[in-house]
């Protein structure tokens, strides 16, 4: 029987095995997929399998198994390989049956040749996704330590130096260090004598492998030796870091889109030979432009050096509900509803902490806290035509100006939400920044944008950086961009000769010094009962006060309630239908649907805040009072200014 280093550190050879006693029928591959299924199953092995996201790729065993939490940034052209092929040698003509799945380059032993005009030869086809760590991700969310697998991968050398199996001569290099590495063309053509995937009949290739490091900022083009301009690994936030993946999916493609996130097991390729025939496909195309469709451009994108850009072969793919690593995966399952239950059971003391903690945050502010707990546990629900329901921006106004504050708001967010941006809205900003992706045509890439981030990442725009100048062109569009997203929850990407809607499920927090210039749902004036005298050390000590026991209770809190269902009975729907016809009858100037609209959605995060998925009365009149508390706020404001805030 395989053990766990088998289908852990060298998985092709439970995928030989398997082919081997299912060829020629076509379930042999079913059968690989529902064996590592069952695998991943047994005693949380899950946690053995190394994560690209948490180990630099050149620490990882080449063609072992590795898993990758990302999103999808963009889908390339479907790509057709050799799903299976058959050898031959030219001195005995004895024949052997080889899989091409989960491989870049086709296996041949040293006297072998690929018979191409074989029979036995079956052409598949595989979706290929261009994959970038989850865009603002929390250290906190990234880094959860695992001694059991770093245990692991110590006695078995999972986690391994960078590997000298392909250039024996080659200096080894620390992580820290950038030495190129030294490598033999002829050498590498030797061991691979065939390529086992094609487009069309040309092979994408751009350059030579060199020696870099895996974790490249976004804000740092990496520079290949044949290559000009520089590679750029597209990230969507500036300053990102992590490693970008070509993902190679064999089912169950068409499920998948861009902008979702993954979670993918594979097998893990960074064979330097890919950049070596890929460079001499380019080199060859060159000379004859008919044997490749595709520019220089688009193959130095498509098929970048397998050491800056790994490839993953997908044996088995999950789209997550969620990225916060304290909850179970997926909610359904039986063990998940127990862990449901019991923190459900404990709920209204979290949320008294939480309150408490934010309460301090917002300098003595209650209100303003309580409407930041309803924010943060606000989330797309369901779309009604273009209408999105359940979205829930609010502007928290009164910010002191270019201070400190806005900074330390969006410090506590990060550390109570799995992603998170702070956007400042400063002129320069404003004006050249992308916020909209849009089609590279000449690359046949997608280039990303700010605004293409994750489902439930909360992003934070601090008007308070705002000052007079002037917007450019692309300064409007992207203000306009930014409200379009507020209002309609949809970011309109830029395909040149059209735009493409693609809807998403952003909270936006504004932070400003009056109402701000962008939309919101609604409006909260800051009220600060404290002035720290030291803004700074006031708000480290609220971070380092907590218990990180707690801070994860915290954090489980408001992922969970995203994920609740909510309905309103048919009596309390008529019940509140009858309170706002009073209300309109006492009010009739001041009361709008809109206030109806506004009202019915703080209700329905306040009841998800204490636990409850339906509404109740009494969750109907506090939230008509914290309504009326935010309204004489900001009416006061008004007679004070003389102006509307």
């Amino acid at each position: 029987m395989p053990c766990v280093a088998d289908w852990l550190n060298n998985p092709f050879s439970i995928v030989q095995g398997i082919f081997a006693q299912n060829v020629p029928n076509s379930d042999w591959e079913k059968k690989v997929t529902e064996y590592f299924k069952e695998k991943l199953k047994e005693n949380n092995a899950t946690n053995w399998v190394p994560s690209l996201n948490d180990v630099p790729v050149h620490y990882l065993k080449p063609n072992s198994l590795v898993k990758f939490r990302c999103m999808v940034q963009d889908m390339f052209d479907p790509e057709f390989y050799m799903g299976v092929y058959e050898t031959v040698d030219p001195n005995t003509n004895a024949r052997v049956l080889h899989f091409g799945k989960y491989r870049d380059v086709a296996e041949c032993g040293p006297q072998q040749e690929i018979d191409l005009n074989s029979t036995q030869t079956v052409t598949s086809e595989r979706q290929t996704f261009y994959c970038v760590p989850v865009p603002g991700e929390s250290a906190w969310s990234v880094v959860v330590l695992n001694p059991q697998f770093y245990a692991y991968i110590s006695a078995n050398q999972a986690r391994v130096s960078p590997s000298t199996s392909y250039t024996p001569s080659r200096h080894k290099r620390s992580y820290e260090e950038d030495e190129d590495m030294d490598l033999h063309p002829s050498k590498q053509k030797e061991q691979h004598m065939g390529n086992s995937h094609y487009r069309g009949g040309d092979i994408h290739g751009c350059v030579e492998p060199k020696r870099l490091e895996t974790e490249a900022s976004a804000g740092h083009h990496l520079i290949s030796p044949n290559c000009s301009p520089p590679l750029d690994l597209n990230f969507p936030l500036p300053g990102e870091k992590g490693p970008a993946c070509l993902v190679k999916v064999y089912e169950s493609w068409d499920s998948f889109k861009v902008n979702d996130v993954l979670e993918v097991y594979g097998i893990l390729s960074v064979d330097p030979v890919l950049s070596i025939v890929n460079n001499e496909e380019r080199d060859n195309s060159a000379l004859d432009p008919m044997e490749c469709m595709d520019t220089a451009e688009e193959q130095r994108v498509h098929s970048p050096p397998a050491s800056l850009v790994p490839r993953i072969h997908v044996i088995l793919a999950q789209k997550l509900q969620h990225i916060n690593p304290l909850l179970p995966a997926c909610l359904n399952e039986e063990e998940s509803k127990t862990f449901v239950s019991n923190f459900m059971s404990e709920l209204s003391p979290v949320r008294a902490e939480l309150l408490g903690f934010l309460t301090h945050a917002l300098l003595g502010d209650s209100l303003a806290a309580e409407y930041l707990i309803l924010h943060l546990i606000s989330t797309v629900y369901a779309r009604r035509d273009v209408l999105p329901l359940g979205k829930f921006t609010v502007n928290l106004s009164g910010c002191p100006r270019n201070s400190i504050f806005t900074e330390h708001i969006y410090r506590i967010i990060q550390q109570l939400v799995p992603a998170s941006y702070r956007l400042q809205m400063t002129i320069e900003n404003m004006n050249h920044s992308r916020f909209i992706p849009h089609k590279d045509y000449a690359a046949n890439r997608l280039v990303s944008g700010v605004l293409q981030l994750a489902s439930n990442t909360s992003l934070v725009v601090d008007e308070t950086q705002l000052e007079q100048g002037q917007l450019d062109t692309t300064g409007v569009h992207n203000v306009t961009a930014l409200g379009n997203l507020i209002t309609w929850q949809k970011v309109d990407y830029d395909f040149n000769y059209h735009q493409m809607e693609f809807p998403c499920n952003i909270n936006v927090l504004i932070t400003s010094e009056g109402r701000s210039l962008l939309p919101s749902d609604c409006q909260v004036h800051l009220q600060p009962q404290i002035i720290p005298p030291n803004m700074e050390e006031y708000m480290n000590s609220l971070l380092t006060a907590v218990l990180p026991s707690v801070l994860n209770k915290f954090r489980i809190y408001l992922s969970l309630l995203r994920l609740l269902d909510y309905s309103i009975s048919d009596e309390v729907t008529k019940a509140v239908e009858e309170d706002f016809v009073e209300m309109r009858k006492n009010d009739p100037e001041s009361i709008t649907a809109d206030d109806l609209h506004r009202t019915l959605l703080v209700a329905r995060f306040l009841s998800l805040s204490a636990g409850q998925t339906t509404l109740s009365r009494e969750r109907w009149l506090r939230a008509k009072q914290l309504e009326a508390l935010r309204k004489a706020r900001l009416q006061q404001q008004t007679c004070v200014n003389g102006n509307e805030l």
